[in-house]
């Protein structure tokens, strides 16, 4: 959004503050003292130590990925650049006990990749749950589980997903992901992007309040500000909990970098005071990389695929690397076809594995909403807060050009594909925009529904990043109340759409249908949230559109 900062990345709702500018660090001196006060008092007595637990990521039929962070000695904090060279080893058994061990080795954590390992396992049999662990020095890590996808050509009757998006450390905690870590019935769980966040200290819409501070203080820009705010994160004991129990998919989106970048800069970036943009997204990305159980795709990003069976495959998207500048709101450029959100390579590779595709439901995983969105005529008490949020103008024309609404090209020729071959059951799964939505993605929204549907789309809320209510400060569900209806008389693909609550989805996939059930949180503010179901869409097999169905999986 091409705003300065949205309004739910302002300590105050309506009025932006100017974020600090501030001189990069070199690590010891600036980290040493905030950070090993942040960390637990273990660090100091206990090394090597696994602080920041361990993770498992990107399942193949015949092998995952595993990852940890070592903390070898007290003054080895992320970030630092410091700490000797430790020999961690790991071991994968199929069962909790470890008494049946499958594989095992070891790898050398060092200061160059900040104490991270990760190792790539392969070997294990499709379809299977297995347990690892991690150990240096003599101390184990937790014991975690993780699973593998199904062969490619297996027929699979069902799969379950946890979904996730957008977490602010600073406005609350994380009880969505350790409320799906206590399903246990999870085969994997997305993360479709904005799993850290980059301002300062109250830079970020937090209703007025910073419930819990995060580590550094200041904007994040050189590689040791990356990787200590990624380390920080990983001291979240939900957020621990859940990769304990299921391997993750993530995908990054903006705030893994600075808020609305693109391949040549960020909204949220000054060159000059703040270095190049080359240098920061270089480190956005080596942070991410070793911090994040996620294979290094494509050009070093993170568009890739997975398959899970005959059932489904999963294509995941990087919308940052290569998309061009977002553009000025009604300039009339967000036609333009030189202007792309995907960039040629990594659109044409969508459109090729979208086509040769054999398996019954084809996901994307996809960072910003992909079906178009007008305002209309909403009351200006609720336009303003809303274009706020989206990063529009709060008079004028409805377009948020961060989203594929600004980059018009590359949706038509992407949709035109998948009807003129036919391509069915293909859902888009999205984050980023802090509410949850129920789409059909139309070929023509202005005379839709009497046009077709290509697609269908599952929004998924925030974990904690500001929605419509929190900007307004207002009970939850008050704005929807009287948003929700306007918004979907102006854009009558939208099935549903909520603008005030926080929570996650669950995508429940069989032959037959895909189901996304969402849920919420209580109060992102209590570390004690209680979860409960709201609301079920599915899409049927063939149809290209969403209904409701009243009962969760």
């Amino acid at each position: 959004m091409t705003r300065r900062h949205r309004a739910s990345e302002r300590l105050n709702s309506l009025s932006p503050r100017r974020r600090t500018v501030v001189r990069a660090a070199a690590a010891t001196a600036v980290l040493a003292g905030p950070l090993a006060a942040a960390l637990p008092a273990r660090a100091a007595t206990e090394t090597p130590a696994f602080l920041h637990g361990v993770a498992s990521g990107d399942p193949l039929p015949d092998g995952v990925l595993l990852w940890t962070r070592v903390t070898p000695t007290s003054e080895a904090i992320p970030g630092s650049g410091l700490g000797p060279d430790t020999e961690v080893g790991w071991t994968v058994a199929k069962d909790k006990a470890f008494t049946n061990v499958v594989a095992k080795g070891s790898t050398t954590a060092t200061a160059a990749s900040d104490h991270t390992v990760k190792a790539d396992i392969r070997g294990l049999a499709p379809a299977t749950d297995y347990w690892f662990r991690f150990s240096a020095g003599g101390t184990d890590s937790p014991a975690a589980r993780t699973r593998t996808a199904p062969a490619a050509d297996a027929a699979v009757s069902g799969l379950r997903f946890g979904v996730v998006s957008c977490a602010n450390w600073e406005a609350g905690y994380f009880s969505s992901y350790r409320h799906l870590a206590a399903r246990g019935d999870l085969d994997a769980w997305l993360h479709l992007g904005d799993y850290i966040y980059e301002y300062g200290t109250g830079e970020y819409g937090t209703r007025d309040t910073v419930v819990r501070q995060h580590a550094p203080t200041h904007e994040i820009l050189t590689l040791a500000d990356y990787r200590t705010r990624h380390g920080k994160y990983k001291t979240d004991p939900d957020l621990q909990a859940l990769h304990l129990k299921a391997p993750v998919i993530a995908i990054w989106d903006d705030h893994e970098f600075a808020n609305d970048a693109w391949s040549g800069g960020a909204e949220n970036h000054t060159e000059g005071t703040e270095g190049t943009w080359s240098a920061r997204q270089a480190a956005a990305k080596q942070a991410y990389f070793e911090w994040m159980p996620v294979r290094t795709a494509i050009a070093g990003t993170t568009y890739r695929r997975l398959r899970f069976g005959k059932l489904a495959d999963l294509s995941l998207l990087d919308l940052r690397s290569f998309r061009s500048q977002q553009a000025s709101t009604g300039s009339g450029s967000v036609d333009d076809p030189d202007r792309t959100i995907t960039g040629r390579a990594q659109l044409d590779w969508l459109k090729a594995g979208l086509k040769a595709s054999d398996t019954t439901w084809r996901l994307v995983g996809n960072s910003v909403m992909i079906s178009p969105f007008s305002i209309g005529s909403l009351s200006a008490d609720l336009l303003k807060p809303l274009a706020e949020l989206l990063g529009l103008p709060k008079e004028g024309l409805a377009l948020n050009t961060d989203q594929w609404d600004g980059y018009t090209d590359d949706r038509r020729e992407l949709l035109a594909h998948l009807r003129s071959n036919a391509i069915r059951n293909t859902v888009f799964l999205t984050g980023d925009i802090h509410m949850a939505w129920a789409n059909d993605v139309p070929v023509d929204a202005g005379t839709y529904p009497l046009s077709a549907s290509a697609a269908t789309e599952f929004v998924v809320t925030s974990v904690t990043s500001d929605n419509l209510d929190d900007i307004l400060k207002v009970p939850e569900g008050t704005v929807t109340a009287v948003a929700a209806p306007i918004i979907q008389v102006a854009n009558r693909h939208v099935h549903w759409v909520d603008t005030d609550r926080h929570g996650y989805g669950v995508l429940d996939i069989t032959a037959d249908r895909a189901q996304m059930d969402y849920y919420v949180l209580s109060d992102r503010t209590s570390p004690n949230a209680t979860s409960s179901w709201q609301r079920s869409y599915r899409t049927r097999t063939g149809t290209q559109k969403v209904e409701r169905t009243y009962d969760p999986v």
